[in-house]
């Protein structure tokens, strides 16, 4: 994609220590070097030790020091605004509901406020394939289609609170001509997943790495696509560029659909040890798993701004298995 709209830009990124925001922060200063964009990125994190570490080499990056629950309306003369702070642990969706609700519900007021300040051109929220609910056909998903989620299920704090993220964006942008633009990820991984990382691509490819055979506490039977880290941060800068106002889209590599168990079987091929797949279920109401579910994402949308995935399934596993090694 042609990256010089980022030429003397000043970019901020919520959730900038997060898998898709350090991502997406490396994605920027690679770029920025490449083609002498003198561009700036302004980092919300709560912990600048943690930051500086991460982001020690790249002289482009400062730091906003705040927690997303009280990020202060400040004008730092942005031009650009990515929201990608959220809570992302299954177990925390059950056994913190409340705060999941307040990160995503609050934490987005205090974004949008501090994008309305900074009179950006464009403002990005990243959103999840959940706001669907939990389908149960391989029929395509494109972005009108409705929802089952069962709001009697403490789980469906965090599914619940990125529609009403999403809602809330699209009310205040038109209230307050904000550009807002909404992406509804798939499951992202690649490089940057931390190794005790407890989502089950990383379980899987922690299996491939000692050796140990995948158990499964369900039969596997949820379909979903995938989405690699590098693909992901793409699609997020196409929005920014191209992107239309109060438009949501599906983001997603549609030919890595697949269940649960296949993934796992794919993962268990590439390791170096003969590792197996087992199903050992037991109950799962702990864990925080999504119900099972088959979310086939429609990604013809996005494509028509410009974007296509690069990366395959395989490609995907072997690049995080390498990346974890180390």
């Amino acid at each position: 994609m042609d990256y010089l709209f980022l030429k003397n830009k000043r970019i901020i990124i919520t959730g900038a220590t997060g898998l898709i925001g350090k991502s997406l922060v490396k994605k920027l200063n690679d770029v920025n070097h490449a083609y002498q964009l003198n561009l700036q990125i302004l980092a919300v994190v709560r912990n600048e030790t943690k930051a500086k570490k991460l982001f020690a080499e790249y002289s482009c990056v400062e730091y906003i020091v705040s927690d997303i629950l009280e990020l202060n309306a400040e004008d730092y003369r942005a031009d650009y605004f990515i929201h990608a702070a959220s809570m992302t642990s299954s177990k925390a969706f059950v056994e913190k509901p409340i705060e999941t609700l307040e990160t995503a519900i609050e934490g987005t007021k205090n974004a949008l406020k501090l994008a309305k300040k900074n009179n950006v051109k464009a403002f990005v929220y990243l959103s999840s394939m959940e706001v669907y609910g939990a389908p149960q056909t391989d029929e395509k998903i494109n972005e009108t289609h409705s929802t089952n989620i069962d709001t009697m299920q403490v789980r469906s704090c965090y599914p619940e609170s990125k529609r009403m993220c999403e809602n809330i964006c699209v009310s205040y942008g038109k209230e307050y001509g904000l550009p807002v633009r909404i992406l509804r990820l798939t499951q992202t991984f690649g490089p940057g997943v931390e190794y005790n990382d407890g989502r089950v691509f990383a379980e899987f490819a922690r299996c491939a790495i000692e050796g140990k055979d995948i158990i499964l506490h369900t039969k596997g039977l949820t379909k979903r696509s995938y989405l690699y880290t590098e693909d992901c941060v793409e699609a997020i800068l196409i929005t920014l560029s191209n992107g239309h106002d109060f438009e949501a889209y599906n983001v997603a590599n549609e030919e890595t659909y697949c269940t649960i168990y296949g993934m796992a079987k794919l993962c268990a091929k590439l390791s170096r040890y003969p590792i197996k797949v087992k199903i050992e279920e037991e109950d799962i109401s702990q864990h925080g798993y999504a119900p099972v579910l088959h979310m086939n994402l429609d990604t013809k949308k996005i494509q028509t701004i410009g974007w296509k995935p690069s990366f395959n399934l395989q490609e995907m596993f072997i690049n995080l298995i390498d990346y974890m090694k180390k």
